[in-house]
């Protein structure tokens, strides 16, 4: 009988971590936020609720949230196109809360 090759952790642990994520749209953003928006800014704001299609992004600073605020169809389009589906009708850009929390 031969014996297979171990096969890379990094392909085990991709699989378990896509089998426990939530299935929610704040969870599909959540995945996909440093993706779309770059590290550098993901590292100032984070999405951290959604309601209806409303995702509330906390921002570390005001001028993050006006800067988002600006960016909103830009980040929608992209958001969207990275989860597959018109899930997120709007963003919502507050200052204050987990914003740059590192999300798995």
């Amino acid at each position: 009988m031969k014996r297979r090759a171990p096969r890379p952790l990094g392909e085990a642990l991709g699989a378990l971590q896509a089998s426990l994520a939530p299935a929610t749209l704040l969870a599909e953003v959540q995945r996909v936020w440093p993706a779309v928006v770059g590290e550098a800014i993901a590292r100032e704001a984070a999405p951290v609720s959604e309601r209806g299609g409303t995702v509330t992004v906390a921002c570390r600073a005001a001028v993050w949230a006006q800067e988002l605020d600006l960016m909103a169809p830009l980040v929608l389009s992209r958001v969207n196109a990275a989860i597959g589906r018109e899930g997120v009708k709007r963003l919502r850009c507050v200052t204050g809360g987990r914003a740059g929390a590192r999300r798995t």
